[in-house]
């Protein structure tokens, strides 16, 4: 099962550009890797660190005050580009649970919910809004509270968001697509088993 997700305060970090890719999130060579311990590290690769091995001092996730960020505030259709599910993975792994955006390229939206990670969508200006007070103030928190459907500021405004509430359900009970389809585990045994004494 998924870890549930009720209520998540993190500090957030601002990713300022638009049609951020899945071949950015996780660079095509690390497609193949194992998921394990490390898998958490190859997020944000290429942005992150340099052909030297060394930190790219530019990328926000670098900078003081946004490198114990668990929330990210992007901008449009994050997420785009390949299906590769992998994108989501390292994410988690890497310890966000929610990412915060205009919009979402709708493979990868997809694949969040599976993963226990929240992608919320905001209206544009406000995702702009709040990326510029998370430049002026490194190191915010925000809460994203998935059981009210609001993302909670520092000052305790709220702003609301909508979910399908389906997804909202089986992010809530910690169930990805297999979890969620056992829970009825007895009555398809039950509707196979009548279905083949009709068929018999």
């Amino acid at each position: 099962m998924m870890e549930p997700f009720f209520q998540f305060t993190a500090v957030a970090a601002p990713l300022n550009q638009d049609n951020l890719d899945t071949d950015q999130i996780l660079p095509a060579r690390y497609l193949m890797m194992p998921r394990d311990q490390r898998y958490g590290t190859y997020v944000f690769r290429d942005l992150r660190i340099n052909q030297e091995g060394e930190e790219i001092e530019t990328f926000v996730l670098n900078k003081t005050g946004f490198r114990e960020a668990r929330i990210i505030v992007a901008a449009k259709n994050f997420g785009c580009g390949s299906s590769r599910e992998g994108a989501v993975f390292t994410l988690v792994d890497g310890g966000f649970r929610a990412i915060i955006a205009a919009s979402f390229g709708d493979i990868f939206y997809n694949n969040s919910f599976n993963n226990g990670l929240l992608p919320v969508i905001l209206p544009e200006d406000q995702v702009n809004s709040l990326r510029e007070q998370l430049n002026n103030k490194p190191g915010t928190k925000l809460c994203v509270d998935l059981e009210n459907q609001q993302i909670i500021f520092p000052d305790k405004s709220k702003v609301p968001f909508e979910i399908d509430s389906h997804r909202r359900y089986r992010l809530l009970k910690g169930l990805d697509a297999v979890d969620y389809t056992l829970q009825f585990e007895k009555k398809i045994t039950s509707f196979e088993k009548n279905h083949q004494d009709i068929l018999l």
